[in-house]
């Protein structure tokens, strides 16, 4: 009688124990059933991964008929905005919108995170990457890196070269040209692309490695002078530039990107929806037009891909880090 009592009062937990996966798949098959889905960007308005979050929250309220909206959480090189994503609920109601400074260089010079940027979220899609471009003050005598590289070798760290930042990716990528081109750059950090492009625009700093999308105006209206571009191949929107591999740096390639990623634990089914519905975005024209209009390239794919574009990141620039002796929490 004890034993057949005790399997009744243990009866129901069983059942909620079947049913609590079947539920969960259910919830998740409904996603988005609740509202509204925010995109987290963890750095200021106007960048490029607040950019594209905007972009994709407008095409993702309208394929789901609910509100996707974009929070920025800025602060401390991104870390305030991912901690926050990291130490939300996995339901789908919080994404990320990631770029190359949260998961790639901010790893790499930064030890003590509160947070695993490979652990503690799930990558679900790339959505773009964005060569970085080498510029120069038009009031420089330079036309080409290569002329570049041979003043700065017969006069070391004479040339200055601004980033957004210490440890920022645009620092990162400017000590990886010193290293490859065997060159001594003096770096400059700024707050932020913006003022090390004024700068630079202005002549108070000779060069700047910076994205195409971030660039595209200063470029435009004649104030900065394109010397070469990071990526692999040349950019159709810039066939004139070459690449930086190409104009005397054999094997460099500097691209920063964007993707959406979601705090682990975040339902399968909700992960290969948004893909799948991300990937759907990623063809409309209009989007296309919008973002390759800017310099950057549309990707997409699985999963898979992205976290494995993650790791290798990871891994690429905390090298160039630990060889520059780059870190900012000793």
């Amino acid at each position: 009688m004890r034993l057949i009592k005790a399997l009744r009062a243990l009866a129901p937990v069983v059942v909620m124990a079947a049913v609590a996966p079947a539920a969960l798949a259910q919830d998740a098959g409904n996603w988005p059933a609740r509202q509204p889905v925010k995109i987290v960007v963890p750095f200021p308005p106007g960048g490029a991964a607040d950019i594209n979050a905007r972009l994709l929250a407008a095409k993702l309220s309208t394929m789901n008929s609910a509100n996707f909206y974009v929070e920025n959480h800025a602060g401390a090189n991104g870390i305030i905005g991912l901690d926050y994503v990291a130490k939300s609920a996995p339901d789908g109601y919080t994404l990320l919108s990631s770029n190359l400074s949260s998961h790639g260089t901010g790893p790499a010079v930064y030890k003590k995170l509160p947070y695993d940027p490979i652990k503690d979220f799930i990558p679900v899609v790339q959505v773009t990457t964005t060569p970085m471009l080498l510029v120069e003050s038009p009031k420089l005598p330079y036309r080409s890196l290569q002329e570049v590289i041979q003043a700065a070798k017969a006069n070391p760290g004479k040339i200055t070269i601004a980033s957004a930042g210490n440890g920022s990716s645009t620092h990162l990528a400017a000590e990886m040209l010193n290293e490859m081109a065997g060159i001594k750059l003096l770096h400059v950090p700024y707050k932020g692309d913006t003022p090390a492009m004024v700068d630079v625009a202005s002549g108070v700093c000779d060069l700047l490695l910076v994205s195409t999308e971030a660039s595209e105006p200063f470029l435009k209206s004649g104030k900065l002078r394109a010397l070469a571009v990071g990526s692999p191949r040349r950019l159709p929107t810039l066939p004139d530039v070459p690449t930086i591999s190409e104009a005397g740096v054999p094997g460099y390639v500097g691209s920063t990107w964007s993707g959406l990623l979601v705090p682990a634990g975040t339902p399968a089914a909700i992960v290969d929806k948004l893909n799948r519905q991300v990937n759907q975005i990623i063809q409309t024209p209009d989007f296309r037009q919008r973002v390759e209009s800017a310099g950057s390239e549309l990707v997409g794919g699985p999963p898979a891909t992205f976290a494995t574009l993650i790791k290798s990141e990871i891994a690429k620039w905390t090298g160039v880090a630990h060889d520059n002796n780059i870190a900012l929490d000793h």
